[in-house]
Order: structure tokens, then sequence, then C-alpha cells
């Protein structure tokens, strides 16, 4: 684990998404970070000391699907399978895919093992087993402010992780999409890669940006400081309430959904250039996904 100190620091941004506006100074205490997500090897030592089934790998329950197709109600997740040439990225439906079968072990679906992969991190975690790994390990999930304050590396207000430029193509400096989203990607991109493969940030703390999203704490709010005065710092903020964060899209669908942070291999410029300490998305608790992972912390004492 890295120690990284306390302080305060820039939250959000207010040049990108609207989501990550308003900037605001807040505080937080120095906390340890594992350098890396939690790889593929770690949840199967995890795995195999508790015997724990992950949600992709449990059959689901008819009552919390009406009216759902019962050859869908079995083991699964949510793959990415790109696109054959270009299309609307307006319907991200055409790169994403349920896939029976699809968990941890088997991250494309049942054809596709972890041969090759023991130092990728993990991925088709929902929240409650980045959870139960955690507590397993004596550790917890950080916060939305204490991992953007360690993605920043020391590095505050700046863009990215390693400053205010984008990488050049003679210093590549993150696991995101190159090449042409969803269909065509560069040698070496368009999938996880080994934890720690490209340089750490001011922390030394790895893959803060791209490779996969993490799970944080933090119950998503669109407007996160809504609780919070105007006039007074905010220390250790933490996020809203789930009621608070259903999807107000989607009305009929009441999954709390949690804060993820870094951006993932699927992030592209054109696309989703969220590969930034600033971005935050929500995601459903309930729901693991071929780019989502996770890393853990402990608090100082």
């Amino acid at each position: 684990m890295v120690w990284v100190p306390g302080g305060t620091f820039r939250m959000g941004s207010d040049d990108h998404y609207p989501e990550e506006a308003p900037v605001r100074e807040v505080e937080v205490g120095g906390l340890w970070v594992c350098r890396t997500t939690v790889t593929n090897a770690a949840f199967a030592a995890f795995v195999a000391a508790t015997g724990y089934r992950t949600v992709a790998e449990r059959p689901l329950d008819p009552a919390d699907f009406p009216g759902a197709p019962a050859a869908n109600l079995v083991p699964g997740s949510m793959v990415f399978t790109g696109t054959p040439g270009p299309v609307d990225l307006r319907h991200l439906s055409q790169w994403w895919v349920w896939a029976p079968g699809a968990s941890w072990r088997h991250p494309e679906g049942p054809g596709s093992d972890l041969d090759g992969r023991a130092d990728h991190p993990v991925v088709h975690v929902a929240y409650e087993d980045a959870a139960a790994y955690a507590a397993w390990a004596g550790l917890a999930l950080p916060t939305e402010a204490q991992w953007e304050h360690a993605a920043r590396g020391g590095l505050d207000g700046a863009t990215y992780t390693w400053g205010n430029e984008p990488e050049t193509p003679r210093r590549r400096r993150a696991n995101y999409w190159h090449g042409d989203f969803p269909w065509r990607a560069e040698s070496g991109y368009g999938h996880t890669a080994p934890v720690g493969s490209f340089p750490p940030n001011g922390y030394g703390l790895a893959d803060m940006a791209g490779n996969v999203w993490e799970w944080t704490q933090d119950w998503y709010a669109e407007r996160r400081w809504a609780g919070y005065s105007a006039c007074c710092l905010p220390r250790d903020p933490r996020g809203g309430r789930p009621e608070d964060s259903y999807d107000r899209a989607q009305p009929g669908t009441r999954i709390p959904r949690k804060v993820i942070k870094g951006g993932s291999f699927l992030c592209a410029d054109t696309y989703c250039l969220r590969y930034r300490p600033a971005a935050r998305r929500p995601h459903m608790v309930d729901t693991g996904m071929s780019h989502i992972g996770f890393r853990c912390v402990a608090p100082s004492r």
C-alpha cells in the first residue's frame, strides 16, 4: 500500500461533463491506498478462502424482474463486444451485451478464462462483491473524495493524473481507448492490461486513469454539494442517500447507484473523456461489467 497524505484539494471540474461541476475545495485525511486495483489472482485467493460467489454467478430471482423471459434469468453479466464498423455512439446497446455465464472467472463469457490474466484487474464485480473482498482483507473501499485526492497525485486542479497536457504517442500514460471506438482499437488496447503497465502518478499509485472503472463508497448525487454549507470547507465529504441515487430517466428501476471513478480501457476521447481524476459516473450496485473493478484503502489509525 502507498501512503497518501491528507490535505485540501480542488474536487471536480468546471471544464468537462456537468456531473463533475462545480469545483469545490475539500479536505481529506491521510490514508493508505492499495497501489493497484485488485487483481484476478488476489480475488481468486479471497474466493478460495471463503467460497464466495459473486452476484454475476448467482441465479436471478424472477420476482426482481417481472415479465423477463426465463431464458434471461440465469447468471451472467454485461460484456463489451466491439462492433464490425462505425456506429452511432448515442446507442451503447450496440457494444454492450448481456452474456449468460460471464463472470470474473469468464470475462468474455463461458468460452473465456483467466489464463494469462492473473495480474489483470478483476472485473464483473458488483458493489457488494467489492465490499465483501474489502471486509475480508480488513480494508475498505474509498470514498469519492479519497479516491479523487489520491488520483491527483499531488497535482491539485490538473486535468489528468500526470498533469494538464494529453499524453503523446511517444509517452503513453494510461490504458484508455486508442483507435476508432468501438470497432477498431490500436494494437495493445481495447481490453484490460496487467496492473501497473503504465507509469504511476505522483503518489506512486498505478492505473488511477483508465484500465477499469473503480467502485467508491459514495451514493451518487447529481448535486453532490446540496447538503453542504457554502461557507464551510467540507471535511472528508461523503455521497448522498440511496434513495436519491436512483436514475430519474428510468423511474421504474429503483436500484441505487454508487459513484465509480477513473475511466476504463473503453474511454475514448471522442466518446468518453473520463480517464481523469474529476470524472465520475453513477453505476447500479447490482451490476458488474467487463470494465469495472476496484481498489481498497486503509484509513490512518
